[in-house]
């Protein structure tokens, strides 16, 4: 029976204060392009409230679904989530957008199926993981499974392309399987493995060796691969502590890209300043730790390993996208969670929060 205590009000704090900040900011970094899109500056805010609203919904929903019952839907969720990653290479159904095939048109709306297949593969993972929590030790029979099912799932995403979520997927699956007992030699020949093959797929495709070396010196191309770097840095500069205030930046006419999806915490550190940023990535960490700590308070092995998984690629993302940002990493498009604007991302977020926040009750 699903317990009646009161989900974690820390763990939900955190996640409402982020999507609050992220109402804001999404408001404040889209007006301009709002206005000379659309001749309306709040054409993106207004479709962020209806996405912020819709969200919620599926949160609450989520949040009344027992974990046990999730279980009887791996099977059907793993393979609508293929389905639709095999969806995006179909001509006159997948839309290209910045030359990536990642969404699915639905009339004047989109979905971005590399969201279903994160929540979809967290769960298929938990529940085969929690089958016999003894096999995750051996590799054969027990590690190498759930490895050629990841490299299934990993390689669709790529073929969009898609290294961001790719790079996400792996390491919240790296976590799960830290939890589940994995050995740590296995973890440590995989995680050698797995950068010899990203080294090689950076060095056979052009564009992506291109970004590697726009990272390493962005202002060799400044007018190219480097210029969202070096815009995001000239965001986050002039900030300094306090910033310049709350929809005073600069960079949002039409300087940065993305300003507002991928980028979104460039005009954080730009109107905020450090201390704007600074209280986001504290509001990350505290929603971390009640979600480990959510995990390992859970009744069961498959409860809790879903527990990790939702929290962990919460986690992954939000320091791959802050890494981006910030020009510790190569660019590449992956959203912040509860920030950035985006109607697939934030929905299947708040589902996945809904569900730890329900975890959180036992």
């Amino acid at each position: 029976m699903r317990s009646r205590r009161r989900p974690d009000m820390i763990l939900l704090g955190s996640i409402l204060a982020l999507l609050t900040i992220g109402i804001v900011m999404v408001y404040s970094s889209s007006a301009v392009k709002g206005y000379l899109q659309f001749n309306d500056p709040l054409h993106y805010f207004k479709l962020e409230i209806m996405w912020v609203a819709i969200s919620l919904a599926a949160m609450f929903f989520s949040m009344r679904i027992d974990p046990q019952f999730l279980r009887r839907w791996v099977k059907p969720a793993l393979y609508l989530a293929i389905v639709l990653l095999i969806l995006v290479k179909v001509p006159g159904i997948g839309r290209r957008v910045n030359g990536a095939d990642r969404w699915i048109g639905l009339g004047p709306l989109s979905i971005q199926p590399s969201e279903v297949i994160k929540l979809a593969m967290i769960l298929v993972m938990a529940h085969i993981l929690a089958l016999d929590p003894r096999k995750i030790t051996f590799f054969r029979k027990g590690l190498l499974p759930v490895l050629g099912l990841l490299a299934l799932v990993a390689g669709l995403i790529m073929l969009q392309p898609d290294l961001g979520t790719t790079l996400a997927l792996i390491g919240t699956s790296f976590f799960m399987l830290i939890a589940a007992g994995a050995r740590v030699r296995h973890l440590s020949a995989l995680a050698g493995a797995g950068l010899g093959l990203m080294v090689a797929a950076i060095a056979a495709a052009p564009y992506r060796m291109r970004r590697i070396l726009a990272f390493l010196d962005p202002w060799a191309d400044p007018s190219g691969k480097g210029f969202q770097t070096i815009q995001a840095l000239l965001a986050l500069g002039p900030g300094g502590l306090f910033g310049l205030g709350l929809g005073q930046s600069r960079q949002k006419f039409l300087y940065l890209p993305e300003n507002h999806t991928d980028f979104i915490f460039a005009m954080i550190g730009e109107e905020l300043g450090f201390v704007g940023a600074t209280l986001v990535i504290m509001l990350f960490f505290l929603l971390v730790w009640r979600g480990y700590k959510a995990a390992m308070g859970a009744n069961d092995a498959f409860t809790g390993l879903l527990a990790v998984g939702l929290t962990s690629i919460i986690a992954v993302q939000a320091m791959i996208n802050i890494g981006v940002v910030s020009g510790v990493l190569p660019v590449t498009g992956i959203t912040l969670p509860f920030l950035s604007y985006g109607g697939t991302s934030l929905i299947f977020t708040m589902l996945g929060a809904g569900v730890l926040l329900n975890i959180s009750r036992q």
